[in-house]
């Protein structure tokens, strides 16, 4: 056997080395992708609950993820703490693809300290964050934690302050989306109440500042996790959740959806399509969908899906502020965001919540270049002690300051009524509307014709023989004067009244002349909205 050299002994020595280190590394890296035990990951589904890398492989198209500090440990000391310090440090973050389109992400891992964030654990956060909106990319955060690490003190405190100054920075550039999958407690819970949208998972998820201890011991009222703020209390009382389903697969499934509809960031336009749906096809079913009898109700629903692409619309917040609905939809394959009253719903008036609801939905949609099409039927604003005690007015100037501000294309449509200062707010020509249509049976006025009436003609009607036979021709003598379809057109106030039938040809066309509008708002820091 030949001896081998000095400088061949050790060149083999460092193959041998090198290919230790790999297999260390591999070790390593299974480690990490396994978790922290097979116990703990049964637990987690014994709860119905997925874990990290599961809900990532659900949300990211299949071998796109590229993950990023999978090797970050903690190094807090104390409480035991020193000798558990398992990888990962209980959050997965890195980036992948959702249908070809880059997406960051970071998901909450409860198996491992319930999720709760740390200090290593908020730095891979913060980069993650941080790289999202260096790319341009959405952001995509799986909930699933415990609030602060308790055992590292303020260092965990201070890891949620700059989640939340991240949050703000971007707002408005990169869609943010958090999707509540598990128990998000405490000063946690402002994170996701920056972000645009938030979908929760009926009974895993909840989200509350004060848990049901506190509460009983200061209030004295027994409430369960689910009651205080479980997904459908947020959905359709407070209104913090924008969506809320009743498993984790079908949730992921409606975020990728949404997804589909916004852009990446604000300085892209949202994806188009190919549709069959032909740009000129009539909705004759419109006349009979919508009675002429303003005070007859009808599912404005139907109205929407007889218009968009394919029948095919996501509507945010549907069961919070039902008179009023708000719903991502397309028209000739070009996503639009459609605010529309719902006189199913007290009969379509707006109130606080309607109006909060609308304002931010406008507000997202203008930050996101996506056009606006308002289908208006709205008899006012709610009156009420309690709604002006609440503060109607300045909730009711949010959403005027939100159309007002808005720079994207935005049409209105007027069905039937609009009366007072709903019809103003409502996106009319006056505060911006770049063009504004009716249907014939459309009726704008200050107010109904009976109240008009009432308050116009109160001497005469109480001064005559018969005041009911008089209140009725006075009533059909202000309709036939101030309110018949024509008045605001003849005014320049509807730039067109249009058969129902043509709405959606009408709306296609108008929006693919108003698709390079360019329009600068004043140079300043930013405004002041109504609070």
């Amino acid at each position: 056997m030949t001896d081998l050299s000095e400088s061949e002994r050790a060149g083999t020595a460092a193959t041998v080395d090198a290919r230790g280190r790999v297999a260390e590394l591999l070790a390593i890296r299974e480690e990490a992708l396994r978790g922290p035990s097979e116990k703990a990951t049964e637990a987690q589904h014994a709860k119905g609950k997925l874990t990290a890398r599961e809900r990532i492989d659900l949300l990211l198209d299949e071998g796109s993820f590229r993950e990023v500090g999978e090797l970050r440990r903690h190094r807090a000391t104390g409480f035991g703490l020193e000798t558990k310090r398992p990888y990962t440090d209980g959050v997965v973050t890195g980036w992948g693809t959702v249908d070809g389109r880059r997406v960051f992400v970071y998901a909450h891992d409860f198996r491992i300290f319930g999720g709760a964030l740390g200090e290593a654990h908020a730095a891979k956060i913060h980069k993650i964050m941080d790289m999202a909106i260096a790319a341009g990319a959405p952001l995509i955060s799986l909930n699933d934690g415990a609030g602060a690490r308790i055992q590292e003190g303020v260092t965990a405190l201070a890891g949620y302050g700059g989640i939340f100054q991240r949050n703000t920075r971007a707002s408005g550039m990169i869609p943010q989306i958090s999707v509540m999958l598990g128990p998000c407690a405490g000063g946690a819970a402002y994170s996701p109440a920056l972000t645009d949208f938030v979908f929760m998972v009926r009974d895993t998820a909840q989200m509350f500042i004060t848990g049901p201890d506190v509460v009983q011991a200061v209030t004295g009222a027994e409430v369960s996790h689910n009651e205080l703020g479980g997904a459908d209390v947020h959905a359709g009382t407070s209104g913090v959740a924008h969506f809320a389903y009743d498993d984790e697969e079908s949730c992921i499934e409606e975020v990728r959806y949404l997804l589909s509809l916004l852009p990446s960031n604000n300085r892209e336009n949202p994806p188009s399509v190919a549709t069959e749906d032909p740009a000129d096809r009539r909705c004759e079913s419109l006349v009979d969908l919508v009675p002429a009898d303003a005070n007859r109700p009808y599912d404005m629903r139907a109205v929407i899906e007889e218009i968009v692409d394919e029948g095919e619309f996501l509507e945010v917040h549907e069961r919070w502020a039902m008179n009023i609905i708000c719903a991502l939809a397309r028209l000739d394959g070009q996503v639009v965001g459609i605010i529309a009253n719902q006189p199913q719903a007290m009969a379509g008036v707006l109130d606080i919540s309607a109006s909060e609801k609308a304002a931010r939905f406008v507000q997202m949609c203008d930050a996101f270049n996506i056009p606006l099409v308002t289908l208006l039927d709205v008899p006012g604003f709610l009156p009420g002690v309690d709604q002006e005690h609440g503060g109607i007015i300045r909730h009711g100037a949010k959403l005027l300051y939100a159309y007002c501000n808005a720079t994207v294309p935005r049409i209105s449509v007027i069905l039937r009524k609009a009366y007072g200062g709903a019809y103003i707010v409502m996106d009319s020509q006056t505060i911006g509307a770049d063009l504004t249509f009716a249907w014939p049976t459309n009726e704008i006025a200050v107010m109904g014709a009976e109240g008009a009436a009432n308050v116009i003609f109160r001497r005469q009607i109480n001064a005559a023989e018969d005041p009911e036979a008089m209140r009725a021709r006075l009533v059909k003598e202000y309709r036939t004067e101030l309110m018949h379809p024509y008045y605001a057109a003849e005014r320049g106030l509807v730039d067109d009244v249009i058969e129902p039938a043509e709405t959606r040809q009408v709306l296609i066309s108008s929006l693919a002349m108003l698709r390079t509008k360019h329009a600068d708002l004043p140079v300043r820091k930013h405004g002041n909205p109504p609070q």
